[in-house]
């Protein structure tokens, strides 16, 4: 599973700038990053008249726009979809999920804070607060940062999530030519064949795995 970071807070406490912050420093630090925005409100992506408002008005229960540069599609649910769900469903080349809300989940959370907005934090270690953000008088019990500290947040992301992550380095090919899969695959590929061997009487974790299948023609 991807390593989900929740940046929670009261409402307008800053946690949509503070996020535009911190994704370019992952960023700059070679991590692939990932959002998830939550709406307790519900959201409406479609403007009224416009073609995808016209099929789904017409009764599409999934409707996709493409281009050259991006894709974007809008799917109708029964219910909310749990984050680890949307992460498992929707991201496959990211890195690290940073998830603007769901303080209510089990997933890590850095709270942005400000008195001005909420007298105290709304979250704490019990939580799984790890930082809290602010610029006023804050004791949460859990490291406090400077608005100005990107930097400093984002090595204790790199440092507790995304570093000790071990990735499968999987290379695939096809009659001697290497096949370009991304991390996905990699990641499944590696960890399905390993799940499968370590079954096997006289498994030990090697440092290598390598299957060699030749197709035989009937």
């Amino acid at each position: 599973m991807l390593p989900i970071i929740c940046v929670v807070g009261a409402s307008d406490s800053g946690k949509t700038t503070y996020i535009e912050k911190l994704i370019p420093e992952l960023t700059r630090r070679g991590y692939r990053v990932g959002t998830i925005k939550h709406d307790v409100h519900g959201f409406e992506m479609d403007r009224e008249g416009k073609d995808t408002w016209r099929h789904r008005r017409a009764g599409a229960q999934t409707i996709a726009i493409s281009s050259p540069s991006q894709v974007a599609t809008i799917r109708g649910t029964g219910s909310e979809i749990e984050l680890e769900e949307l992460v498992g469903r929707y991201f496959w080349l990211e890195d690290v999920i940073v998830a603007e809300g769901f303080k209510r989940s089990h997933y890590p959370k850095i709270e942005i804070f400000r008195t001005a907005v909420e007298p105290a934090p709304i979250c704490g270690p019990g939580d799984n607060l790890i930082a809290v953000v602010t610029d006023d008088q804050a004791e949460p019990g859990v490291p406090v940062f400077r608005f100005s500290q990107v930097e400093a947040v984002a090595d204790l992301v790199e440092d507790r999530y995304l570093k000790p992550r071990r990735r499968h380095r999987v290379m695939i090919q096809l009659d001697g030519k290497t096949f370009p899969v991304n991390d996905f695959v990699k990641d499944f590929v590696g960890s399905t064949v390993q799940g499968m061997l370590s079954s096997l009487r006289g498994w030990k974790q090697p440092g290598m795995i390598e299957i060699r299948i030749r197709l035989e023609d009937d």
